[in-house]
């Protein structure tokens, strides 16, 4: 028997389907996109090998390497592009005059509505074809909603931070 073989154990090849496991990959804004995207890796020369090695080799089982790579610097770049579109979101609700605040969070709350109806669509689809498009409107609905509650959370922030608010809230005791 071989040392490093263990009984029962199957090793596993991956497949392109692999790499749509987890949400999606986030859409960025273009309004906020040079932002958001200032620094982070796009793994796009990790793509590139990927396709130079599926291209040579014609099928997955020969590139598992590039596959797992991918697939590990694909899920670290999603989650630091989430979590810095989130701290925008967060940023511009504090920042952004309140009416215009306002009009984002309405546009962010239309867009969510529309993704929610499309999903409902999405479900009458058969076959991996429906997969992929609930797998993508699922994944873009969930960061809509998180940047929708970004948004609101710097919104909030901002109106107890602020001086006016609280003095207009309370009732004046005094005449001078």
């Amino acid at each position: 028997m071989d040392v490093d073989s263990k009984p029962g154990m199957e090793e596993t090849i991956l497949v392109g389907d692999d790499l749509m496991m987890g949400p999606p990959s986030p859409v960025i804004p273009p309004e906020i996109a040079s932002h958001v995207l200032e620094g982070v890796d796009l793994c796009d020369g990790i793509l590139r090998n990927l396709f130079l090695c599926l291209q040579i080799n014609d099928i997955e089982p020969f590139c598992q390497d590039e596959i797992a790579l991918y697939k590990q610097c694909a899920d670290r770049r999603d989650k630091e592009l989430r979590q810095r579109l989130q701290d925008s979101e967060r940023k511009l609700g504090m920042s952004m005059p309140l009416n215009l605040a306002n009009e984002r969070s309405t546009q962010l709350e239309a867009a969510a509505t529309q993704l929610e109806r499309r999903l409902i669509l999405a479900s009458g689809v058969e076959g991996m074809e429906g997969f992929r498009q609930r797998w993508s409107l699922h994944g873009r609905l969930t960061d809509t909603k998180k940047r929708l509650d970004a948004l609101k959370l710097g919104m909030e922030s901002r109106k107890k931070d602020e001086p006016g608010a609280e003095v207009s809230a309370k009732k004046r005791w005094f005449f001078w």
